[in-house]
């Protein structure tokens, strides 16, 4: 799998680098009161459209999307019949991202980033399938034609 796609695992393996970095590196750059961040959700709370726009959904959707590509990288890897093997992976690397977390100063564990970070990756599996269902039944056809040939 990984010898027919290189290119892929390399990508991959430099994202999940750059997640590793994220998540268990040193404490996020913005957490001063006065960060771009939180002047921009100061601004959003005081209209009626956007208050509804927190620090914890932001979060919340940074985590979903930061798995996203997880997902949809673990299935292009792994094919189509193994999908429910990358939504596990996605799952056990973000329940050991956060066991990790448990033991570095700044950090803080939370069972919300399991459900986001698993929902991103079950998310970018079904982006996969869903990119990859016709060429899925392009081969089904022709597998099938082959087998209904005579010999």
């Amino acid at each position: 799998m990984f010898r027919r796609h290189p290119a892929l695992t390399a990508f991959t393996v430099v994202y999940l680098g750059v997640v590793a970095w994220v998540t268990l590196g040193p404490q996020p750059l913005d957490t001063q009161a006065q960060g771009v961040l939180y002047r921009a959700l100061r601004v959003l709370g005081r209209h009626a459209s956007t208050d509804w726009i927190t620090y914890d959904r932001v979060e919340f959707g940074a985590n979903v999307a930061m798995f996203l590509p997880i997902g949809l990288f673990l299935l292009l890897l792994l094919g189509r019949r193994q999908w429910w093997l990358a939504i596990v992976i996605g799952f056990v690397m973000t329940v050991s991202i956060e066991v990790a977390q448990l033991y570095l100063p700044g950090r803080v564990s939370d069972l919300r980033d399991v459900v986001s970070n698993t929902t991103g990756a079950t998310l970018g599996v079904l982006l996969a399938l869903v990119l990859t269902a016709g060429k899925a039944r392009r081969i089904r056809r022709e597998r099938a034609r082959a087998l209904a040939l005579p010999n």
